[in-house]
């Protein structure tokens, strides 16, 4: 059965309603392990050894954080630095990682509206996580479409509840591995997984 692998990043998780509620659905499945980067480093001093070690234990990596400006936090981007070494995530000799799944569960603020060629923000919200599929594909893993929560400001609790339920039921189908390549490739966002490959609708 595939294990999956959650690193967390925020830098002021308690002013974060969205993501408090992600944790709390997806800490205790079995075959999921939580790892919280700005916990496990305040310092922001990565123990390398211990990330190399975590992704070679897992076979489906999962970058959970809000979407500051079009990317992560900054310890996502120092983790990526650092963990991801040459000749060991890339380059000639670098195969540690090849066959693993990677993919972003994210917050954001605006609307899907908005990630749009007429919206706000002028794109699609999968153009601004090139850098992290570019990132995958050099390190040939396999990128799959990120699980999105938009508006997360406006939303009421009862809604992110909803979207909690929904993170932890497509966490257990990954683990039971019954959701497949295929299954997801064809998706925008992991969200719209349907019923009928066992996962709860989207909100």
């Amino acid at each position: 059965m595939p294990k999956v692998l959650i690193q967390f990043a925020h830098p002021a998780l308690s002013k974060s309603r969205v993501q408090k509620t992600l944790i709390h659905y997806c800490q205790n499945i079995e075959g999921v392990t939580f790892n919280d980067l700005y916990e496990q480093y305040p310092d922001l001093y990565i123990d390398i050894k211990r990330e190399k070690e975590l992704l070679l234990q897992h076979d489906i990596i999962i970058l959970q954080h809000p979407f500051f400006w079009y990317s992560g936090p900054a310890i996502i981007k120092q983790w990526l630095d650092l963990a991801l070494e040459y000749n060991w995530a890339y380059g000639p000799n670098g195969k540690a990682l090849i066959g693993k799944k990677i993919l972003n569960a994210i917050s954001c603020g605006s609307r899907k509206e908005a990630y749009s060629t007429t919206g706000l923000h002028q794109h699609p919200l999968t153009d601004f996580l090139l850098p992290f599929k570019q990132t995958a594909s050099l390190c040939k893993m396999e990128y799959l479409p990120p699980f999105v929560i938009h508006s997360a400001h406006k939303l009421t609790q009862p809604a992110i509840e909803k979207y909690g339920e929904q993170y932890a039921a497509i966490l257990k189908a990954l683990v039971s591995g019954i959701i497949t390549t295929d299954d997801l490739q064809k998706l925008e966002y992991l969200n719209d997984l349907h019923s009928s490959a066992g996962i709860t609708e989207t909100v």
